[in-house]
């Protein structure tokens, strides 16, 4: 009786979280299930505890049983591929300003609001380097103080609400 109960939860977590299949592309859906078998170490479909410490044992890292705990606590029930997409999703999902927000603050260490001028130097320096153009065309919309600093916060406003001059 338990596993016809246990199975009568999958189901309706699966009708629950359909959508979440529009949210991703086919190839990363691909990937988010090769992920899932990877963890899925008795390939029953579910996700269990006994998975996840199998899974951080390959990885040479120890993980307490109360962090797994929460781990499988986040699916609200059996972690089945569909509920995994969807906590997936809402990792993923996060507010774009938010987010813009936060990779700002990084170089904002002491919470002024505003990135150094040099801050056009890193774009075109690190990571996934920005030409002069694109920096250029960053840096159009920003709000620049008279010292040359950047206003971030009115920048990750406007990247992600518009510029109010163009909607007038």
């Amino acid at each position: 009786a338990s596993k016809k109960a246990s199975n009568k939860r999958q189901r309706g977590a699966q009708k629950s979280c359909s959508n979440v299949f529009s949210m991703f592309e086919q190839s990363q859906i691909q990937e988010f299930k090769e992920a899932f078998g990877c963890i899925d170490q008795d390939r029953d479909g579910v996700i269990k505890k006994q998975d996840l410490k199998e899974t951080y044992a390959q990885l040479k890292l120890n993980v307490k049983d109360e962090e797994l705990e929460e781990m499988l606590n986040e699916g609200k029930g059996p972690i089945n591929f569909t509920v995994f997409l969807t906590l997936f999703g809402e990792k993923l999902n996060t507010d774009p300003e938010d987010t813009i927000l936060s990779a700002f603050k990084l170089f904002d260490p002491n919470g002024t609001g505003f990135v150094n001028k040099d801050f056009r130097r890193l774009l075109m320096n690190q990571a996934d380097k920005f030409t002069a153009e694109e920096a250029d065309q960053a840096f159009a919309l920003a709000p620049i103080d008279p010292t040359g600093n950047i206003d971030y916060k009115s920048l990750c406003y406007t990247i992600t609400h518009g510029d109010e001059k163009e909607e007038s």
